[in-house]
């Protein structure tokens, strides 16, 4: 089932000004680091992978951090480290918000980073501190994860893209040394059903979709699921919630409906409101993606 035949004349395009700028100083960055940490968001592992990520990362380390482990059940986590243990990738799951799964991350950096300074001893120079960069789609949690290795507030965070605008680097021990990189996204959102995902799970800039199209399309997926994926999903989110099914409607359908049955015909309002509620997890644990 394509989700995205109702993009095609409304393309969700995002790409500011900071990030592109960013993205060029990263460039001339990664020469100096050792190991690259990927922060993608669990709910959405594929959407979040930046398709450049491989190619920056060259033959460096590189650890997989799957952020917002909150949001997905213990079931869906397992199903995600099964897929990419097939691909000979180890994803260290994460709460930043919380703490949860940072010690490993720590620890994961370090290991990966201690081949560069037995190379040093090896050449007869002196180690020196491991330096990773953080990288990911903005709003993944790359800031808060940060803010955790080190153990206090040093990068503002925030629940929406486009904090973070420079790069920086910061100390996190005598051993690590971390490049807080703003947000990346590519230049062009070809993929517009990963796109989709992104603007439900705001990980881009809300000026680059209408929430009428993008609710909708939360509701095509969810139904799209709960139709091929019954066991790993809450049922009937959105009748639970609303009082209202979704089965036999199409997003844009239910979006009416629901607008007319709660919110006095306010569909606007009604799409707010539903991308909120998956947002804050009040519809319950809910991927958007399964592998």
């Amino acid at each position: 089932m394509s989700l995205t035949d109702n993009y095609k004349l409304n393309l969700i395009q995002w790409y500011p000004g900071h990030i592109a700028k960013a993205e060029k100083n990263l460039k001339e960055q990664l020469k100096q680091v050792d190991v690259v940490l990927e922060v993608r968001d669990a709910r959405i592992p594929l959407a979040t992978h930046h398709p450049q990520v491989p190619q920056w990362v060259g033959n460096k380390a590189r650890v997989l951090i799957l952020n917002r482990l909150d949001m997905i059940t213990p079931q869906i986590q397992e199903v995600w480290k099964d897929w990419f243990k097939q691909l000979e990738e180890v994803p260290y799951f994460t709460n930043a918000q919380k703490g949860r799964g940072v010690a490993a991350v720590s620890k994961a950096t370090q290991t990966a980073g201690a081949a560069v300074n037995q190379r040093r001893r090896d050449r007869g120079m002196l180690p020196r501190p491991i330096r990773a960069v953080v990288i990911g789609f903005p709003n993944v949690g790359k800031s808060a994860l940060i803010n955790r290795l080190v153990g206090k507030k040093v990068v503002e965070s925030a629940a929406r893209p486009g904090v973070t605008r420079q790069l920086r680097w910061v100390r996190i021990s005598k051993e690590l040394e971390l490049l807080d990189a703003p947000g990346v996204i590519p230049v062009k959102l070809s993929d517009q059903e990963a796109a989709l995902k992104l603007a439900i799970c705001d990980d881009i800039g809300q000026a680059s979709y209408d929430n009428q199209l993008v609710a909708a399309g939360l509701v095509d997926i969810l139904n799209y699921l709960q139709a091929v994926a019954t066991d790993l999903l809450p049922k009937s989110p959105l009748e639970s919630r609303y009082g209202l099914d979704s089965t036999n409607d199409t997003g844009e359908g239910y979006l009416h409906s629901l607008a007319a049955h709660r919110y006095q015909g306010d569909v606007e309002r009604t799409a707010r409101q539903l991308l909120t509620d998956y947002r804050k997890g009040y519809l319950g644990h809910i991927p958007l993606e399964l592998p």
